[in-house]
């Protein structure tokens, strides 16, 4: 399966397009501009049908394949003054933001040039759902909770309901493990309506070829109002000969940054966009001593701000980026690969030792021993070479079959000679920072 991105806008088109089809007792009404400069918003609001951009309160973000954008400050939705965002608010935002350079709490950097714009959607908090579905192993599997929004990664397992569903299962047997498995905080007033929404939600994304779809938060309105507030979509680009139809006219953009990318980080880029699976990439100094091969987004930030607090100088750091989502053993070897790759190149100019911090919260249904089979396979590989740079390598991970994992790759690096300490969850999720640079 080759997977594509998509924009934000075009996944909405797509549900747009197909809503009547698939989602029977629902309503979506598609109000949705995407732009590239403040002229082009205000000249679009002169067309007709887009008298609501000058008559409604509006919501602005970039839409260019990253997520995290309120964390990012990079969401207008009131301004620092009584009133909403009117048309002149969003046209100036915009301008100001493709005016320089954007850097993201990930460390990438690059031109932001397009922007969705809507109406915003006032509703409360226990309005917002989140759901998505996406291809696991040989499974489909849907995801569902009664929390949407940003927060929506810290605490996964207690707040999500994931549904495994076999591509030969049959739509009754489909729709009853859907029905069982739906959300126990829901709100019973909403229980049955969103069970039939998923079931929905599950047959659009398995009919239109998606490879992932997420809306989060998804908000259930009165007289079953739906709004997509955020959505993020990839489409299996192997089914692009018989969807042409379905899809419409679909753009497959550039990843924000990948433009001034290196080699090594277009190559995770494009491992990426063929996975299920998270894989990111951002070199920050090839020369820094420190580099971190970290499973999870969230982690992978708090992983990065602790060596900056500790290591006291941020320059020390060498990357950021992550592997998450249920990679398999190769992907995980390929990003390993390419990470021992980079971090050898070049010898410390101080003659220090080089430190790889190999971190993680507790996985939700990653396979902690699978991947880590994918890293013992480049240790193998790149033994002598770390060796070379005295590397030390400080190991702390949790989730599904983590005690063998652990085993496996203390074992490993034991028998290739390699300077490795072990930790699991019962250590702090970054304590083994404080112990690297320590030592």
């Amino acid at each position: 399966m080759a997977q594509r991105a998509i924009r934000e806008y075009d996944g909405k088109a797509i549900f747009s397009k197909h809503w009547k089809e698939y989602f029977s007792g629902f309503h979506y009404e598609f109000k949705s501009v995407l732009v590239t400069s403040g002229a082009k918003l205000k000249e679009k609001s002169k067309e007709h049908g887009f008298e609501w951009l000058t008559q409604e309160p509006l919501v602005v973000k970039p839409d260019m394949l990253f997520g995290k954008r309120g964390k990012n400050n990079l969401v207008l939705f009131k301004i620092n003054k009584p009133g909403d965002v009117t048309l002149d608010d969003a046209a100036a935002w915009i301008d100001e933001k493709n005016s320089h350079v954007t850097t993201l709490l990930s460390g990438q950097q690059g031109q932001l040039t397009h922007f969705i714009i809507e109406p915003f959607t006032p509703h409360s908090q226990d309005q917002e759902y989140y759901i998505s579905a996406t291809t696991v192993g040989e499974d489909d599997v849907l995801y569902m909770s009664a929390e949407g929004g940003m927060e929506v990664e810290e605490g996964w397992e207690e707040k999500v309901r994931e549904v495994h569903i076999p591509i030969n299962m049959d739509d009754a047997e489909m729709e009853q493990s859907i029905k069982a498995s739906i959300p126990h905080d829901i709100p019973k007033s909403n229980q049955a309506s969103f069970a039939s929404f998923a079931i929905q939600f599950f047959k659009f994304y398995r009919d239109m070829n998606f490879a992932y779809l997420e809306i989060n938060p998804i908000v259930m309105l009165a007289n079953n109002n739906m709004a997509i507030l955020d959505l993020v979509a990839r489409l299996d680009d192997t089914a692009g000969f018989m969807m042409k139809d379905a899809w419409g006219d679909i753009e497959y953009p550039t990843a924000f940054g990948m433009e001034d990318q290196s080699p090594e980080e277009k190559a995770i880029a494009e491992a990426d966009a063929k996975s299920g699976a998270s894989l990111k990439l951002t070199i920050l100094n090839p020369m820094g001593r420190i580099w971190t091969m970290v499973a999870g987004g969230g982690a992978s930030v708090v992983y990065a701000d602790t060596i900056a607090d500790l290591a006291g100088d941020v320059s020390e750091l060498a990357n950021y980026g992550e592997y998450s989502g249920g990679p398999t053993t190769g992907e995980t070897k390929f990003y390993a690969d390419t990470l021992f790759d980079l971090m050898t190149r070049h010898k410390d100019s101080k003659g220090r030792d080089k430190i790889l911090i190999i971190g993680g919260a507790i996985a939700n249904f990653t396979d902690v021993a699978k991947t880590f089979t994918g890293i013992i396979q480049a240790f193998e590989e790149y033994a002598d070479k770390l060796k070379e740079h005295n590397t030390h390598i400080y190991v702390r991970r949790g989730g599904p079959n983590y005690e063998k994992g652990l085993k496996d790759i203390k074992e490993a690096a034991d028998r290739l000679g390699l300077n490795i300490e072990v930790y699991g969850p019962e250590t702090h999720v970054t304590d083994i920072v404080r112990m690297a640079l320590q030592k």
